[in-house]
C-alpha cells in the first residue's frame, strides 16, 4: 500500500496542475471500488474550481467550492497526469480533466481505493478518530509515553495504530523503530520517555527522508508525476530478512507481528 511518503509525494506531484484549475469533466468508468463511487458524482464536480490539494493521513482531500472530494489510493492506486484524449487502459476507472488540459486519471488493480465526496459543512467522517500528522508539533516522544502506559501490544503496532499517529506504516516504522535501537516486538509500556523522544524523532526524520527522494519505490505505485520513488535503496531492515545487517553484520530476523512482516537486528535493537 502506498505510505504517507508517496501519498505526499503523489499531492505535490498533481497540485501544480490542477489547484485553482475548474474540473471540465469527470469520467466514472467503473463505480464498485471500497466504497462505491456516488451516482452523481460527476455531475455534482463537474464545472466547480479546485481551490487546493491537501493530505491528511494517507488520503488525498480536493477542495472545492462546494465541498470535499476525500480519495484513498487504496493497495494499489495511483493518480497520474496525462494528456487530455489518452485512451484508458482496464485499471483505468476515474479520470478528472480540468479545463487546463491536465487529466488526473485513477488507476487501481485491486479496487480497494475510494472516491468520496462531502458537501461544505459536512463532517469528514474518516478522518474524525485519526491522531496527529507525524511531521506536525502535535507528535512527539511525550504522546507516544503516554499513550503507552498500561499498553501491552508490540510497540510496532502501537505506532501503527492511527489512533496514536498516523502515516507510519509497516515500512517506515519499520526503519524507524532500527534508528532508534528498538525491538519492534518489545511492549509499549516498557518503552522509557527518553526512548519515545529518540523514535519519534527518528519517525519524523525517516519519513522527511521519503518525502524528500520521492517515496519508497512499491510494485503497484506510480508517482502523480509518473516518477517512482527511490527510498527503497535506503532501507535498513525492511523486506531484508536474512541478510546482514548494515550497521554491525548481523543476520537480520523476520517474525510476524500485528499479521505484518517485520525485519530487525538481534543486536542492534533491544
Amino acid at each position: 500500500m502506498p505510505e504517507l511518503p508517496e501519498v505526499e509525494t503523489t499531492r505535490r506531484g498533481l497540485a501544480r496542475f490542477c489547484e485553482g484549475k475548474t474540473l471540465a469533466r469527470v469520467t466514472v468508468r467503473e463505480q464498485r471500488l471500497r466504497w462505491p463511487v456516488a451516482s452523481g458524482l460527476a455531475e455534482e464536480l463537474s464545472g466547480q474550481r479546485l481551490l487546493t490539494l491537501e493530505r491528511r493521513a494517507k488520503y488525498l482531500l480536493f477542495r472545492f467550492e462546494r465541498g470535499t472530494l476525500l480519495v484513498h489510493l487504496g493497495m494499489s492506486g495511483s493518480l497520474r497526469v496525462l494528456a487530455g484524449g489518452e485512451p484508458p487502459g482496464t485499471h483505468d476507472h476515474i479520470d478528472l480533466e480540468f479545463d487546463s488540459g491536465a487529466c488526473l486519471r485513477y488507476n487501481d488493480p485491486r479496487r480497494f481505493g475510494s472516491f468520496r465526496w462531502f458537501a461544505v459543512g459536512e463532517e469528514l467522517l474518516p478522518l474524525a478518530h485519526l491522531g496527529p500528522e507525524p511531521l506536525s508539533d502535535a507528535f512527539g516522544g511525550k504522546r507516544l509515553y503516554d499513550l503507552s502506559r498500561g499498553r501491552r501490544l508490540a510497540v510496532k503496532a502501537f505506532i501503527m495504530d492511527a489512533a496514536t499517529v498516523v502515516g507510519v506504516g509497516n515500512i517506515y516504522a519499520s526503519e524507524a523503530l532500527f534508528l532508534a535501537g528498538i525491538r519492534p516486538d518489545r511492549a509499549a509500556q516498557r518503552i522509557s520517555g527518553p526512548r519515545y523522544d529518540a523514535l519519534a524523532a527518528h519517525i519524523k526524520q525517516v519519513l522527511t527522508n521519503a518525502i524528500t527522494v520521492g517515496g519508497t519505490t512499491l510494485r503497484d505505485f506510480v508517482g502523480g508525476d509518473g516518477k517512482p520513488g527511490y527510498f527503497a535503496q535506503q532501507l535498513h531492515v525492511y523486506g531484508r530478512a536474512g541478510e546482514p545487517c548494515k550497521a554491525c553484520g548481523s543476520v537480520l530476523r523476520g517474525k510476524l507481528i500485528g499479521q505484518r512482516a517485520s525485519v530487525y537486528c538481534i543486536a542492534c535493537q533491544r
